[in-house]
């Protein structure tokens, strides 16, 4: 392929937005429209002497006029309406959830994605992409008729990892290439478009693995990186930085609702399943998708999956193939806590969902969540990790602080309505 085709054949998604309508929200993945897997390098630039540039330069005129003259004929010829041959029309599709068909590998027993529990002292930059970045690949899917290309991160130095659901979305085949540039054929084990998840195996052993982080310890405005392939292969391994803009954010997605870390970090087509990182170098989200429009362009509205919940969504995929239903309590809580007249911390209880777990149970508003499962709670954050460690069905205690008394409520964990 050519440079001209090159970019021809590039399909970029639209981006917002110069005056304000409701933006929208889309994964961050490049189309390639080609007859191979990966796009040709760019031609060497040549040294010929002048007088062969001379007559370079007299072929483009040439063909720069006769352009201009077929360009009048068209402009003044009679409209005729054209009928496309059949089978000419652009074949790669839009649907980000279409089903996988690239080849299936069972996992190993006991594989398992883990968060570090603390961190050591803060990098620089430069050390923090020299930790990561051999951990990061990039994923290159081959479709129907064009290519997809995303990132990844390695989890385990036998070859999982983990990258966007609609990167790998109608895939008849996948490849990874390291940072190296060393590549591997790669297998699909299981993955969830609702949340924007998969994971995939490669063949080998002794592989670099990212740090795993929690992302629930981020707060607003903590320095975090990017790494990933923007615009595709041309350009892997870039590397951004930001803040985290907010957490907790939900997002609506294609009628579905995701709850993400809003970062400023540059994110572009081709990063999509690429690691956003904390100042300590660890991977701390999962970079998924920015708000995008026809219009004009907007900058700094990019998001990620949080860690503390792709651990539970990638270890439902290895150990289920699937992810579970998650349970929901039917509360919205302060994000910050509050000193109650004993001195004791809770977060207040602002709304109680009709017919949920919590109103069962007999959770109040005005109620103050004191501990959940034993443990004490101070921040919103604390209360959803800790109802990450539950599955639909499972009983998780609640001790509430209602007109200076202490009260414990047993809630039977439901799913979503929506699940």
């Amino acid at each position: 392929m050519n440079e001209e085709q090159n970019e021809d054949s590039i399909r970029l998604p639209g981006e917002v937005v110069e005056y304000y309508e409701q933006p929208e929200t889309r994964e961050i993945v490049e189309y390639y429209v080609q007859d191979r897997l990966l796009p040709g390098r760019r031609p060497a630039v040549s040294t010929r002497k002048r007088r062969k540039h001379r007559l370079g330069l007299w072929i483009f005129l040439i063909c720069l006029a006769i352009a201009a003259g077929l360009a009048a004929v068209v402009y003044f010829w009679p409209e005729q309406e054209v009928t496309p041959p059949a089978g000419s029309e652009e074949t790669y599709s839009d649907d980000l959830t279409a089903p996988v068909k690239i080849p299936v590998c069972e996992p190993e027993s006991g594989v398992r994605m883990a968060l570090t529990e603390g961190h050591e002292k803060a990098l620089t930059a430069q050390e923090i992409y020299a930790k990561v970045n051999p951990a990061v690949v990039t994923v290159i899917v081959q479709l129907k008729s064009s290519v997809s290309i995303g990132t990844g991160v390695l989890f385990t130095s036998d070859g999982y990892l983990m990258t966007n659901y609609h990167v790998v979305a109608g895939g008849l085949d996948c490849s990874v290439a390291l940072d190296t540039g060393k590549t591997y054929d790669a297998k699909y084990v299981a993955g969830d478009s609702a949340n924007d998840i998969a994971v995939l195996k490669v063949e080998a052993s002794g592989l670099p693995t990212a740090e795993f982080g929690d992302s629930d310890d981020l707060e607003v405005g903590d320095a975090v990186y990017a790494i990933g392939n923007p615009l595709g292969v041309e350009l892997r391994g870039t590397f951004t930085d930001g803040i985290v803009s907010a957490i907790n954010r939900d997002v609506q997605v294609d009628d579905r609702t995701m709850n993400l870390i809003q970062t400023n970090a540059a994110l572009n087509s081709g990063n999509s399943g690429g690691p956003l990182i904390n100042r300590y170098g660890q991977v701390v989200g999962i970079n998924t998708i920015k708000m995008s429009s026809a219009y004009s362009s907007i900058e700094g509205l990019g998001f990620a999956l949080p860690t503390a919940s792709v651990q539970n969504l990638v270890n439902d995929l290895l150990a289920y193939g699937r992810v579970l239903p998650e349970p929901v309590l039917g509360i919205s809580v302060s994000q910050i806590g509050t000193t109650l007249p004993d001195g004791t911390v809770g977060v207040e209880v602002f709304s109680v969902e009709a017919g949920s777990a919590a109103a069962k149970a007999g959770v109040q508003k005005g109620d103050f969540v004191i501990r959940a499962d034993g443990t004490a709670i101070t921040a919103s954050r604390d209360l959803l990790r800790i109802r990450r460690r539950f599955n639909v069905g499972d009983q998780m205690t609640l001790t509430v602080y209602r007109d200076g008394k202490y009260l414990d409520f047993t809630l039977n964990l439901e799913k979503s309505a929506d699940s």
